[in-house]
């Protein structure tokens, strides 16, 4: 059984929603969390840039005791799970690609939505995985690359917010049953999107990849336990300005302690 101490990634924000889900589940486990902000957004990027960044964070977290890592970024998932997992074979690495798809086939029948960043969208990794696990489902992908940012710049709830969230649902309203949230900065605008989706009669039933991703994790290292271990959280951006919006994000009274990372000759450092 690998070390009880998860290591979880993004490349800012949104794998924090994986955080939120693994701590509500009391796993027993210390999470480690690196936010890789300076490199944030991760979609416009090539793909195999952010193979590299993958591989050198997962590394980072192995040196640290993580015997479990999650990629909670999907164009990480998309591009570079296998790369990670033939690279550092002696821990167990999980995506959020096909945690989602697991929920979508619980849900209602006909098409599916995937909101995604522009680089998730072109490498076509939910098609793949959708059309093999749901054989002749319709996939629309939609990419929506101003809503990362949106996150990241605290502007969740905003005129800006709503506006972006009504533009990125209008190919998808009348043609799929569901919506994926294909990137883990996503359900953090749940709200505007449920608002924008009224407002257009659309009452969407929405797949949140964050709690299978962590249930399967957790199972990695064993039977779940009755209170939350440590978290330890760390980013490459600036330390403070990361603990606010991570309390705010996990609900938390005072923010927690932040450890800053540098990227040095493409490996972190403390």
């Amino acid at each position: 059984m690998p070390s009880a101490r998860i290591g979880v990634f993004d490349s800012g924000l949104g794998g924090l929603t994986v955080v939120r889900e693994l701590l509500s589940q009391a796993s027993g486990a210390d999470i480690l969390y690196v936010a890789d902000q300076a490199h944030v957004p991760y979609g416009p990027r090539p793909l195999e840039q952010i193979r590299v960044f993958a591989e050198a964070i997962s590394r980072y977290l192995r040196e640290q005791g993580c015997g479990t890592v999650v990629m909670a970024c999907n164009i990480s998932s998309a591009t570079a799970l296998e790369t990670v997992r033939v690279a550092l074979p002696d821990i167990q690495c999980h995506g959020v690609i096909e945690p989602a798809v697991r929920s979508a086939m619980l849900g209602p029948p006909g098409a599916v939505g995937v909101m995604a960043t522009a680089g998730t969208v072109s490498s076509r990794a939910y098609s793949r995985v959708l059309a093999r696990s749901m054989p002749g489902t319709q996939v629309i992908e939609v990419a929506c690359p101003e809503f990362v940012p949106i996150v990241e710049a605290g502007l969740t709830g905003t005129a800006e917010a709503l506006d972006a969230c009504r533009r990125y649902l209008a190919p998808l309203r009348g043609q799929a049953a569901q919506l994926i949230l294909g990137c883990t900065h996503y359900p953090l605008l749940l709200p505007d999107l449920q608002a924008a989706a009224s407002a257009m009669g659309w009452t969407m039933h929405v797949v949140d990849p964050a709690a299978e991703a962590a249930r399967e994790a957790i199972s990695s290292v064993g039977p779940a336990g009755t209170t939350a271990g440590r978290l330890v959280l760390s980013t490459t951006g600036d330390g403070a300005r990361f603990g606010a919006q991570a309390r705010a994000v996990l609900g938390y009274a005072v923010a927690p302690a932040v450890t800053e990372l540098r990227w040095q000759d493409g490996r972190l450092t403390g």
